[in-house]
This record gives structure tokens, sequence and C-alpha cells, in this order.
């Protein structure tokens, strides 16, 4: 053995480092608070959505299931659709439901191009009585419907639009509300942009539908859920303006059934399900839009 030995450095032991979990800020997320954010939204989740799939297990429970059992029990051990077919033979469930598809498409349709133009017109364009009129939209906001749903009535019969779908869709044509949304989306862009399309000769109209209306997609989409959810959900006004039980819309017909057959639950959830398939395909097909249009207008550098 030589006097002088060799001494080999140990190989360093490398550390796996633990994962680290960070907000949207890159700030570190502590394991026990992000526990607790879990477990608020499951409860969120379970309140928001609990319901729904409660009504959607009772319209597929049979006759002979009890519904009421306990502990009580979610999925159907006989599933069936034969109570979707009831409510088609004990009302007529599809003319109403093409009605309130009537009333809610033009409802998307007015309120998109008039909170479009609107919202541009109040962002953009410099003309006297600006600051007034958006305070007018953010006031209108404050008076609830109960307060002049006696005078919308009253004009109604005047303009000889009572009893017909046209009545019901003229009241929220334009939602205040739509309009401050497109406000603050256009206000968001930046001037440069529309300085460069006047620059290259592009008027106001042009503008408008080349360079700020495609900007603000997202915004557009979230006025067109929220127009839809309010004409294809409301029930009081459709119920003051209409009398032709032709007309009636789907919530009105429902209501019916459920006075008439209010001890079968069974076929009530299969009408309340009917009523809320066409929103959650609607929300499935602008879901992008929709979350998207929370910060819509901003520029990515």
């Amino acid at each position: 053995m030589s006097v002088l030995e060799e001494v080999r450095p140990e190989p360093s032991v490398t550390r796996q480092r633990e994962p680290r979990v960070t907000d949207e800020h890159g700030r570190r997320v502590r394991v026990g608070e992000l526990t607790w954010r879990y477990l608020l939204l499951l409860g969120v989740l379970a309140l928001s959505v609990g319901p729904f799939l409660w009504q959607l297990s009772t319209s597929l429970k049979g006759p002979t299931e009890d519904i009421y059992s306990s502990p009580p029990s979610l999925l159907p051990a006989h599933p069936t659709l034969h109570n979707y077919t009831r409510v088609a033979d004990t009302i007529p469930v599809w003319d109403y439901a093409l009605n309130s598809l009537k009333v809610a498409t033009a409802n998307v349709v007015t309120n998109c191009v008039g909170s479009a133009l609107a919202g541009y017109a109040l962002a953009r364009l410099r003309f006297c009585g600006r600051r007034v009129t958006t305070l007018v939209f953010v006031l209108a906001m404050l008076v609830p419907v109960e307060a002049i749903v006696i005078a919308q009535f009253t004009t109604m019969r005047e303009l000889g639009l009572n009893n017909t779908l046209i009545g019901v869709v003229l009241p929220g044509a334009v939602g205040a509300m739509n309009v401050l949304l497109m406000r603050n989306a256009f206000r968001n862009l930046p001037y440069e942009i529309e300085e460069a399309a006047y620059v290259d000769g592009a008027d106001v109209w042009q503008r408008f539908l080349r360079v700020a209306l495609p900007s603000v997609k997202g915004t557009l989409a979230v006025v067109a859920i929220f127009a839809f959810m309010g004409a294809w959900d409301d029930f009081l006004w459709p119920l003051i303006v209409l009398s032709d039980p032709s007309r009636f819309t789907l919530t009105i017909g429902l209501n019916y059934l459920h006075g008439t057959f209010a001890d079968d639950e069974r076929l009530v959830a299969a009408g309340t399900v009917i009523a809320v398939a066409p929103l959650i395909a609607l929300f499935a097909c602008l879901q992008r839009y929709f979350f998207r249009g929370v910060g819509e207008g901003a520029v990515k550098g």
C-alpha cells in the first residue's frame, strides 16, 4: 500500500427537488392552502351541478323505482326514457321549445348587434352627452324589472304587439349590461390599431367591422350567452304578455305541467332537463370564447 493514498471524492448525492405548485403570478402555494382551494371548488361544484344531476337521475327512473329512498340513490336501477315521451304526450313541449328558440335567437341577434354598435359609439366616438348616456345605461341596471313591467305591458298593448312573440322580444332587445360590457371591451383596445387603419383610409364603419369587432369576439360571445339565457329562462314577462297557448314559451308550458302533475316528480324532472339541455349545448359551443372574454382587449407584446 502506497504512502500517498489516492482519495477519491464521493459522488455527490443529488437531491430531488420537490415539485412546487405556483399560482398565476409565480408565487408558491402551500399544500394546506391548495387543499382548501380544492375542497372549496368541490363544494361549489356539488352545490351547482348536484341539483341538475339529481333531476337527470329522477327523469330516468321508472314508475316502480322509489325516488325518495334512504339513503338516496343517484344512479337509476333501470334507466328509461319513457318520462320524456310522457312529457311530449302531455303538453306540446316541442312547440313551446320552438317558440322559446325563436325568442332567444332574436334576443341574441338584437343584443349582439345593438350592444356592439352602442358600445363602440360610447367607447370611440366623440359626441355631446357621451358621459351622460353612459350614466343612463348604468342607472338602467339599477331599476328592477318588476318596477317597469306595467309600463312595458301598456306600451306593447298600444303598439298592437300584445300576445305576440315580437312583444316578448322587444323589451329585452338591447340590455344595458351588454352595452357596458361591449363598451369596456372596445375601450381596452389600443387607439394605435384604429389610427393605423384611419391612416390607410378606413372610415368609421370599416374600422368598426374589420378592426374593432374581430378583436372583441370573446366579449361578444359573453353577450350572446347572457342574452340567450335571459330570454330562454324568462318567465314573468312572457306570462304577462302572452295569452294564446299556441305562442307560449317553454317556461310557461313547464309551469302548466308542474301545476297539473305536481305529484309526478319524474315528469317534472324530465321537463326540466329538456329546458336546461339547450343552455348546456350553447355554453359547450362558446365556452372558449366565454372565458377569453374576461380580459378582452389586451394586447400581448
